[in-house]
């Protein structure tokens, strides 16, 4: 059986999926931005620097 990715309990909403509320849509939401989510990334370091000659 699927169950919501927050609070595990409850089995999807169709207006909110694959949350089964919007208070869990909510909570993903801040999740998302408020940084606690990420996406692991390496930095650039080959960029060149840029040009201040103007």
């Amino acid at each position: 059986m699927v169950t919501c990715p927050i609070c595990k309990k409850a089995p999807p909403d169709a207006a909110y999926r694959p949350f089964c509320s919007r208070r869990c849509a909510d909570v993903d939401l801040q999740r998302w931005l408020s940084g606690v989510y990420a996406v692991p990334a390496e930095p650039l370091d080959d960029a060149p620097p840029p040009d201040d000659e103007e």
